[in-house]
């Protein structure tokens, strides 16, 4: 572990569901729900006021309605969020060139490398800048950790949330560890949890009193050491440049079991347009097309087809695709289907369209599953008028769609940069209503309309651990 608190983990708070207010002045302060709307659709995030009633992430969209019938619920825009992903990382980079993402909110960053932090204090200069430059350029707010190590790193982010910063001055870890809860560290989810908790052990630092042969007798071997180290502060993970992409993947979730084999197969095609059109996206092209299907009883099959070179054609990833499905059994449902390609390269093979014109396999095997992707397959209202989308009239301007069913589309009016906007309903095939682009969420970034910066207050019901981590200044543990 460094000598200095030198490495930086940076988590945008409730990332989604703050795009979705910084974008909605009507939503600021309120509870905002973000994820699949339909009957089999989950929590992808949700704001802090939602959370005061027990919504989180990962939660069945119907256990989050009970819990909270007046919070907004939206249709997630995921284009939207990744671009402001991007303009967070790229902030990143700037500090440092290894920067390991994790997740379109969520990177470490390693300070020394870049030059930027040396000691404790370069280090909170870093990261109380980082948090000010993320406001300014995006509207948002992220949480900061800064600590010797990647795991000490992550665990000063989270209790720096929501908007704050928490530094942990070397020597101090063992201290600071000791009186959390086991479900702090590392890989103890519910169940290593509970193991532990019959065990009499609840605390980080029970964990390290109980010695690294018990937890071996308790876990296993590869788990008990892991565990002991961490309880000991000791992490010695580098920060890892931006990973290479292994494959890219697009995956649909069915509100409702497809039965019709021609429907599946239209599905699976457009499946892998959208695959290839993300492929391009990337300068990227690739050998091996992978099919994946969830059926009706959530048994999930995964075929894959190695062509002879790399392709980024979509008629070739269409008909590998197809040849796939042909050689899975979809009687009594699909629930899921998702198309990827894998292998991939930066170049492509002209002649792989007469291959796949032939078609023949040159091998069809059991995969494992490829990362899903995020898109929910939305119904077929939604898939014109999703909550939360943007529109725009040709009379009243841009606005987003608060709901829309029995052939009724209800509309709120108004933009990042104005003030709450009025509702109006229209018919779903009103000539005047259009889908439209999102716009910034900071005006007169990137061509946005003129106003002023968006900006989300803390929520006041949650205050803050480690007693001052919130706003500009940054706050050590003593």
């Amino acid at each position: 572990m460094r000598p200095a608190p030198t490495i930086l983990h940076l988590d945008m708070d409730a990332f989604f569901a703050s795009v979705e207010q910084a974008s909605k002045p009507s939503l600021r302060g309120k509870a905002v729900v973000v994820g699949g709307l339909g009957p089999r659709g989950v929590v992808a995030t949700c704001s802090y006021e939602a959370r005061v009633f027990g919504v989180h992430s990962a939660m069945p969209m119907g256990q989050a309605r009970r819990l909270a019938p007046h919070a907004a619920y939206l249709v997630p825009r995921f284009e939207l969020y990744r671009s402001i992903s991007e303009q967070v990382m790229r902030l990143l980079r700037e500090l440092s060139p290894l920067v390991e993402p994790l997740s379109l909110d969520e990177a470490f960053v390693d300070l020394e490398a870049g030059g930027t932090a040396w000691d404790a204090e370069s280090a909170r200069l870093a990261g109380t800048k980082l948090r000010t430059d993320i406001r300014t350029v995006t509207g948002l707010t992220g949480s900061v950790g800064l600590a010797a190590s990647k795991m000490l790193a992550k665990i000063a982010s989270e209790e720096a949330k929501p908007d704050g910063l928490v530094l942990i001055p070397p020597g101090t870890e063992r201290a600071m560890l000791e009186p959390m809860t086991v479900r702090t560290l590392p890989g103890v989810g519910p169940a290593t949890g509970d193991h532990l908790r019959r065990a009499g052990i609840t605390t980080v630092g029970e964990i390290a009193e109980a010695g690294e042969d018990e937890l071996v007798r308790l876990l296993g071997k590869a788990h008990g050491h892991a565990l002991y180290a961490m309880a000991l502060a000791r992490d010695e993970r580098q920060v890892l440049a931006e990973r290479e992409t292994k494959s890219v993947s697009v995956e649909d979730t069915y509100d409702v079991d497809i039965h019709d084999r021609v429907r599946v197969g239209v599905e699976v095609g457009r499946l892998a347009d959208r695959c290839v059109r993300r492929l391009r996206a990337s300068g990227l092209s690739g050998r091996t097309i992978v099919l994946k299907v969830r059926r009706y009883d959530f048994s999930t099959l995964t075929r894959s087809e190695t062509l002879r070179g790399p392709t980024d054609d979509p008629a070739v990833v269409r008909e590998a695709a197809a040849r796939l499905l042909d050689s899975v059994d979809t009687t009594g449902g699909v629930r899921l289907l998702g198309v990827g390609v894998s292998g991939l390269a930066d170049y492509t093979q002209e002649d792989l369209f007469a291959q796949a014109a032939e078609g023949r396999a040159e091998g069809l095997a059991e995969e494992p599953e490829t990362e899903p992707a995020e898109e929910h397959r939305p119904t077929p209202t939604e898939r014109r008028w999703p909550a939360g989308h943007d529109v725009r009239h040709a009379q009243l301007g841009h606005g987003w769609v608060q709901g829309s069913g029995l052939g009724r589309v209800t509309v709120r009016f108004e933009t990042p940069y104005s003030q709450v906007g009025r509702v109006r309903t229209f018919p779903v095939d009103d000539p005047e209503l259009s889908p439209a682009d999102p716009l910034p969420l900071v005006a007169g970034a990137e061509g946005g309309e003129g106003g002023q910066p968006s900006s989300l207050p803390r929520p006041a019901s949650l205050p803050k651990s480690w007693s001052g981590g919130g706003g500009p200044a940054a706050t050590s543990r003593p």
